[in-house]
């Protein structure tokens, strides 16, 4: 009975990942238009430029808005994997690969004894709730890379190591999977993979790390949980200005450097509390690595002066590497999560000119999203808490050394 259980509830979910992942597709090359603006231009204009660039053997030092570490070289050149088709067309389908590695990782995680298949429904359900923006962006490339290093933590640590590392020096996020993780030798192999790999740039590849200064004049993004404090503000007499800036759109003007401080200050603390936790979680288990993983991407990215949509990429995908854990408590994140996509998708395409006016309708949707996120990092860290620190010990009264003579008389009497 379990068995067909299992089979219909599988077959179900590959139906549903075919549809929904032909119909991104059909977004993407255009044979039906996604309402809002344009998001494949990324592709076709800034990472094929960068493309370009790359080819010729140094990174696009004079270019500001590249801001990604150097092994992002290797997925913004993948579509020379597939030399017969456009650089657009090649990437779309790069991205579906992508996409496809995933959920083929969560299936061999959700189908193996003590595990489910929940995990794989929630990248199922969340990737489309995103729209076409996930194969518009390489970030579904990294977050693949992500998912195999959390579920490969518990059984395969050196391997778990190389990806996290790997992770890391593609878009720097990756590295965070480390929060949850005790064993040395997975912090070992992500350290030698990140000297090893960018030691190789460095040598081969001119300006490999140039986008460490790229992002010191960056203001706040108008996704962003800071934003807020502008959108409502402009309301109000503000007299500041929405830009494209640094690769988004931004809000520069006044008191812009201090929300954006302010940002940076909240992130600090996040991670402040990452690391209490750290020192006084006792309790580690083989679903702790995800739970973990999951909260503090949540922390940093909602802290974040910039929230881009690609970003919810990574959360669903860690979501879903949690949810094959049967013992996770990451149940209501994830779905806090999905929600958090669906309205994402409606603030970026669908009515994002609403958020850059900063009309009534841009600042509910910015507010449910941003707020859904908030409520999914509170309660996902009082969960991973609850779950890995041990509680005081009730304290026993012990009697005073006055009184103790008087007890016994009294009960020997």
């Amino acid at each position: 009975m379990e068995t067909t259980g299992v089979r219909r509830s599988l077959t179900w979910l590959l139906l549903t990942w075919g549809a929904t992942r032909l119909l991104l597709l059909l977004f993407v090359f255009k044979v039906y238009v996604f309402p809002g603006p344009d998001v494949t231009s990324d592709v076709s204009i800034i990472y094929q430029g960068w493309y370009d660039v790359l080819r010729t053997g140094t990174f696009p030092q004079s270019d500001v808005t590249w801001q990604y570490p150097p092994a992002a070289a290797l997925a913004i050149l993948s579509p020379a994997l597939l030399p017969f088709l456009e650089y657009t067309q090649a990437f779309f389908l790069m991205a579906f690969a992508a996409d496809l590695a995933a959920l083929l990782l969560l299936l061999y995680a959700g189908l193996r004894p003590g595990r489910r298949l929940r995990g794989a429904w929630v990248w199922v359900a969340g990737v489309p709730l995103l729209g076409p923006t996930v194969y518009s962006r390489y970030d579904v490339m990294v977050t693949a890379v992500a998912v195999a290093a959390v579920l490969a933590a518990a059984r395969h640590p050196k391997v778990a190591g190389a990806l996290v590392g790997f992770g890391a020096l593609l878009k720097v996020w990756p590295a965070l999977i480390l929060v949850g993780i005790r064993r040395r030798s997975v912090w070992a192999s992500a350290a030698v993979t990140v000297v090893v790999v960018a030691g190789l740039f460095s040598v081969a590849m001119p300006g490999a790390f140039a986008f460490l200064t790229f992002q010191r004049e960056r203001g706040t993004e108008v996704e962003s949980l800071g934003s807020l404090v502008f959108h409502i503000a402009r309301h109000h007499g503000w007299n500041g200005s929405v830009l494209l800036n640094y690769g988004s759109v931004e809000f520069l003007g006044p008191w812009v450097t201090m929300v954006s401080t302010a940002a940076l200050a909240l992130t600090g603390m996040a991670f402040g509390l990452l690391l209490l936790w750290r020192l006084a979680a006792t309790r580690f288990e083989a679903h702790t690595a995800a739970d973990a993983a999951l909260v503090a991407v949540l922390m940093f990215t909602t802290t974040s002066r910039v929230i881009s949509p690609q970003y919810m990429v990574w959360l669903v995908g860690l979501a879903a590497a949690c949810l094959c854990f049967r013992a996770s408590r990451m149940g209501v994140p994830a779905v806090l999560v999905l929600m958090a996509c669906f309205v994402t998708v409606l603030e970026f395409p669908i009515w994002f000119a609403d958020v850059v006016g900063s009309t009534p309708r841009g600042i509910v949707l910015l507010v449910a999203r941003n707020g859904l996120l908030v409520l999914a990092t509170v309660i996902g860290m009082r969960e991973l808490w609850k779950a890995t620190v041990p509680k005081p010990a009730p304290e026993v009264p012990v009697p005073d050394q006055a009184e103790a003579p008087a007890q016994e008389a009294s009960a020997s009497s």
